[in-house]
C-alpha cells in the first residue's frame, strides 16, 4: 500500500468514528465558513473608513462604520470561541470511542499477541497516540479547512477590487507554496521519527521500571543508564530535525510576506500618485489582505504538521485495531453452564512458534474430583498445558475436552468462569485486598470473602495487615511477600467457586510459614474439585490421585506416587532421589 493510499485509508477510518457526531461536524464546518468571511469583511470596512470617511473628513459616518466593525469583531470572537470549543469537544468524543474500541479489542487479544508486543509501546498507542488523534479535529482538519476558505475569500476580494495589485501578490505565491510543500513533506518524515522514538523511550522506561529490582541486584545501573542515554539522544535528534525545519520555513514566510507588502506599497503608491484609480484605502486594505492570505498559509503548514502527527498516530492505533481478526480468539457459540470437571487431552500438539512444537501428541485424562499433578524439568511443557486448558492459545492439533465436549465449542467467558488458576508469579492490582480477591465482582460479598478466608485458614493473616481487607497493595502487590501474594491468590480462586482448579508451581519460592498455610489452603480448596497441580517440590504432590511426568513435550510416565517409585530407573524416581539428596545436603 502506497503512502498516499495508506493516508487516505486512515482518513476514511477516522470518519467512521465521526458518523455518530455528523451534526456537530457540520455545525463546526459552518462556523469555519462564517469565520472565513467575517475577518475579510472587517478589512473591507477598514478601506471604506479611509476612502469614504477619513479622506473626505466625514467623521459622523466614520463612527457608524466603526460600530459596525466592532459588531463584526464581536461576532468573530464568538465564532472563534465556539469553533475552538466544539472542535475540541468533537475530538474528545472521537478519541473516547477509539480508545474504548481499542481497549475492548486488547483485553480479548490472544496471549500470543502480548508475547510479541512491548508493553511500553502498547501504552504509548493507547494513551499518547490517541491523544494526538484528538488534535486532528481540535487543531488540524477544521483549522486547515477554515484557513483554505479564508485564502479563497481573500483572493476573490483582491481580484474584485484591483486585479493589478492581485497579480503582484499572486506572483509571490509560488515561492511560499513551494516552501510550504517542502515543509510539509519534511515535517511528515520528522514527525514519523519523533513518534517512533517516543514509543521506544516509553517502552524502555516502562520495562526498566518493572525490572528495577533485577537491575540493582546485578549492579547494571551504569549499563542501563548508558543505554537510556543513547535512546534519549535519538529522541533529541528527532526533535531537533523538527525544530530545524520550523526555523527555516517561518523566516522564509515572513520574508515573502514583507516582499509582497513592499511591492504593493511601491506599485500602488505610484498609481495613487499618478491618479490612475487606486485609492489609499485600497492599498492599505491589500496590505492587510496580504497578511490574511499568507498567514493562513503559515497556519496551514503548521496545522498540517498537527494533522500529520495525528494521522501517523491514527495509523499506529488502527494497525492494532486491524489485527483483532488475527489475534482475537475464535469462540464457540455454546454456553458452558454446568461442569462436572472431567478433562481429557487427545493427541494435543502445540508450539508457541511455527515449526517449534512444545507438546507432541499429549494424551491424558482427569476425572471429576481428581487431583492430578504434572511434573517435569523446566521447559517440559507443564505451564503450556495450563495455558491450553484456558484457551489462551489455539492448538496446532488434537482436542481438549471438558465433560466430553470440545472446549473450542464454548464461549471463552463461559469456559473460563469454571476455571481458576493460582500462579507462582501472582499479579495483584493497585487496589484493596478485598477488591483483588473479588476482582470487583458484585456477586461476591465481603462476608463471603471473610468466611472463605476462615475456611482455608488465612483470615488471621489478612486481619494482621493494616486496614485488613481494605489494605491497599501497590502495583503487582509489591508491599506483600511472595507467600502473602500467593495466599491472596488462593483465596481469590476459592471465592470464585470454580469446578476446575489449577495450581501452577504454587508452593515454590515461599517461606516455610506461608508454605504451611498454602498446604492447608490447598487441601481445602482442592477437596471435591478437579485439580491440576504443577510443583517443583515433589513433597507437595505425593497425595495426588495421579502424577503425570513430562519430558520434552512428551508424557514419559503416569501413575500414583507409589507406583512411579517402583519403576526401575524411572524419571520420577530419579527426580525424587535428587530431591531427597538435596534435602539431606541441607541438613
Amino acid at each position: 500500500m502506497s503512502e498516499k493510499t495508506k493516508y487516505t485509508h486512515t482518513i476514511k477510518q477516522l470518519f467512521e468514528f465521526v458518523k455518530p457526531y455528523r451534526n456537530l461536524f457540520v455545525f463546526v464546518a459552518l462556523i469555519s465558513i462564517l469565520l472565513s468571511g467575517l475577518g475579510v469583511l472587517r478589512t473591507y470596512f477598514f478601506k471604506v473608513i479611509i476612502d469614504d470617511f477619513i479622506v473626505p473628513k466625514d467623521y459622523q459616518g466614520m463612527v457608524e462604520i466603526i460600530w459596525i466593525m466592532l459588531g463584526l469583531l464581536f461576532a468573530e470572537v464568538i465564532s472563534q470561541v465556539s469553533f475552538m470549543y466544539y472542535t475540541s469537544w468533537l475530538g474528545q468524543y472521537i478519541i473516547r470511542d477509539i480508545r474504548n474500541k481499542l481497549f475492548g479489542y486488547m483485553i480479548r487479544f490472544k496471549m500470543k499477541y502480548y508475547d510479541q508486543s512491548s508493553v511500553g509501546i502498547l501504552v504509548t498507542r493507547a494513551v499518547n497516540d490517541i491523544e494526538r488523534i484528538a488534535e486532528i479535529f481540535s487543531s488540524g482538519l477544521f483549522e486547515i479547512f477554515s484557513e483554505i476558505l479564508k485564502m479563497l475569500v481573500v483572493m476573490g476580494v483582491m481580484i474584485y477590487f484591483d486585479w493589478r495589485l492581485a497579480l503582484i501578490v499572486f506572483a509571490t505565491l509560488p515561492i511560499i507554496l513551494y516552501a510550504t510543500n517542502w515543509f510539509q513533506k519534511s515535517m511528515k518524515v520528522a514527525f514519523t521519527e519523533v513518534r517512533k522514538q517516543v514509543a521506544e523511550l516509553n517502552s524502555f522506561v516502562q520495562e526498566r521500571l518493572s525490572g528495577m529490582k533485577i537491575i540493582q541486584l546485578f549492579t547494571r545501573e551504569n549499563y542501563e543508564y548508558q543505554k537510556f542515554e543513547k535512546i534519549n539522544k535519538k529522541h533529541e535528534k528527532a526533535w531537533l530535525a523538527n525544530i530545524w525545519y520550523n526555523s527555516i520555513f517561518f523566516p522564509i514566510s515572513d520574508l515573502v510576506t514583507s516582499v509582497a507588502m513592499g511591492l504593493i506599497v511601491w506599485y500602488g503608491g505610484l498609481q495613487a500618485v499618478n491618479n490612475t484609480g487606486i485609492q489609499l484605502g485600497t492599498i492599505l486594505m491589500f496590505i492587510q489582505l496580504i497578511q490574511r492570505l499568507f498567514q493562513p498559509l503559515r497556519h496551514i503548514a503548521d496545522k498540517f504538521n498537527t494533522l500529520q502527527m495525528g494521522v501517523i498516530a491514527a495509523q499506529r492505533v488502527f494497525a492494532i485495531i486491524e489485527t483483532h481478526r488475527q489475534y482475537t480468539e475464535i469462540e464457540g457459540n455454546n454456553e458452558l453452564s454446568e461442569v462436572q470437571g472431567n478433562i481429557r487431552f487427545e493427541n494435543v500438539r502445540f508450539g508457541y512458534k511455527e515449526n517449534e512444537e512444545i507438546l507432541h501428541g499429549i494424551n491424558f485424562s482427569v476425572e471429576k474430583g481428581q487431583t492430578v499433578a504434572i511434573v517435569g524439568a523446566t521447559g517440559a511443557g507443564k505451564s503450556t498445558i495450563i495455558n491450553l486448558i484456558n484457551r489462551f492459545y489455539d492448538l496446532n492439533g488434537g482436542t481438549i475436552l471438558i465433560d466430553n465436549q470440545d472446549i473450542r465449542d464454548f464461549t471463552l467467558i463461559s469456559l473460563r468462569k469454571h476455571i481458576a488458576i493460582v500462579l507462582q508469579d501472582v499479579f495483584l492490582f493497585a487496589d484493596t485486598i478485598l477488591n483483588n480477591i473479588t476482582l470487583r465482582n458484585p456477586s461476591i460479598s465481603k462476608e463471603e470473602v471473610i468466611q472463605a478466608a476462615k475456611e482455608i485458614g488465612i483470615h488471621k493473616f489478612i486481619k494482621k495487615l493494616p486496614q485488613g481487607y481494605e489494605y491497599n497493595v501497590k502495583e503487582r502487590g509489591a508491599t506483600l511477600s511472595a507467600g502473602q501474594r500467593q495466599l491472596i491468590a488462593f483465596l481469590r480462586a476459592y471465592v470464585h467457586k470454580p469446578e476446575i482448579l489449577i495450581l501452577d508451581e504454587a508452593t515454590s519460592s515461599v517461606d516455610s510459614h506461608s508454605e504451611k498455610l498454602i498446604k492447608k489452603a490447598t487441601e481445602r480448596i482442592t477437596k471435591g474439585r478437579t485439580s491440576i497441580i504443577i510443583a517443583h517440590r515433589l513433597a507437595t504432590i505425593q497425595q495426588a490421585d495421579k502424577i503425570i511426568v513430562l519430558d520434552k513435550g512428551n508424557i514419559v510416565e503416569e501413575g500414583t506416587h507409589d507406583k512411579l517409585l517402583t519403576i526401575p530407573n524411572g524419571y520420577y524416581r530419579n527426580l525424587q532421589q535428587v530431591a531427597t539428596n538435596l534435602y539431606e545436603d541441607k541438613i
